[in-house]
């Protein structure tokens, strides 16, 4: 049966038009992966690093890798004629009936859906707090972008306040993590430092970008009081690219020239990001 509707349309892995089933695994058990991509100028930023993520994750959870091919003219269709936006890439292991065992083999379902940028933010930095959620180890899972986020949805619904922009999350060791929807980075004796990413959490697109091009940079366990003592703080993800927080609870921190200098160069490599929503 062919669906295809303006904003979203529903493949299985070679890229045929399907319906989408009521027992699909992502709806059913939370059974699949997402990619959630930038779209600047009719293109979707960071294509093939957010393919390979989506990839390496379909590895770990043994479901089969889409036609790469096909799933690229499909996106390219859906979001023809719209400049800016934002894309979501959902794979899930497909139908399925009751019950915990995979099918096998397992027939892909990808959804692919457009929408809107994110409205804009205070060009002065963001405003941050700690939220109470602690994240659960799972070393399999860590670093992919699988579709169960409750974690995230629960800790996002710790506020409500529109002057609060993000939270961040930290493990039941009290180590950082992440924000709720972007990766972190500290800069803390003289250099950049972000999560390791092996216990949990989500290995952001923007964060290896960052890991690639700062130099110096490393990946360490980080306390509340070492991001509490850092000389700058900010967040990224690959919608946004990279943001600046001036506020975390009664912590305050100035503009940093480092942190402008970082945007500028990822402007650069990617004009999506010149002037970030």
């Amino acid at each position: 049966m062919k669906l295809s509707i303006e904003n979203w349309r529903v493949l299985d892995g070679a890229g045929n038009f399907i319906a989408l089933d009521g027992n699909d695994r992502g709806l059913a058990y939370g059974d699949g992966l997402f990619e959630t991509m930038r779209i600047h100028d009719g293109r979707p930023v960071w294509w093939r690093e957010h393919w390979q993520r989506l990839a390496r994750g379909a590895d770990v959870l043994g479901i089969p890798s889409p036609n790469e091919a096909a799933i690229a003219a499909h996106t390219l269709e859906l979001i023809a004629g719209r400049s800016q936006g934002v894309l979501k890439l959902v794979l899930t292991r497909g139908v399925g009936g009751r019950g915990y065992a995979p099918p096998m083999p397992a027939q892909a379902t990808v959804v692919l859906s457009w929408h809107h940028l994110p409205g804009p933010e205070p060009g002065d930095g963001l405003n941050l707090r700690w939220c109470q959620l602690q994240l659960s180890e799972q070393p399999v899972l860590a670093g992919i972008k699988h579709v169960n986020r409750l974690e995230n949805v629960l800790a996002r619904a710790e506020w409500s306040d529109p002057e609060l922009h993000e939270g961040l999350l930290c493990d039941a060791q009290g180590r950082l993590v992440s924000a709720t929807s972007s990766n972190v980075f500290v800069h803390l004796d003289g250099r950049w430092q972000t999560p390791r990413m092996d216990r949990c959490g989500v290995a952001g697109i923007a964060r290896d970008w960052l890991l690639k091009n700062i130099q110096d940079a490393v990946v360490a366990d980080l306390t509340r009081q070492e991001v509490r003592s850092s000389a700058a703080l900010m967040v990224c993800n690959s919608v946004r690219g990279i943001r600046q927080v001036r506020r975390l609870e009664a912590q305050v921190w100035p503009t940093s020239p480092a942190v402008i200098e970082l945007r500028r160069l990822l402007a650069l490599a990617e004009p999506a990001f010149a002037r970030s929503p």
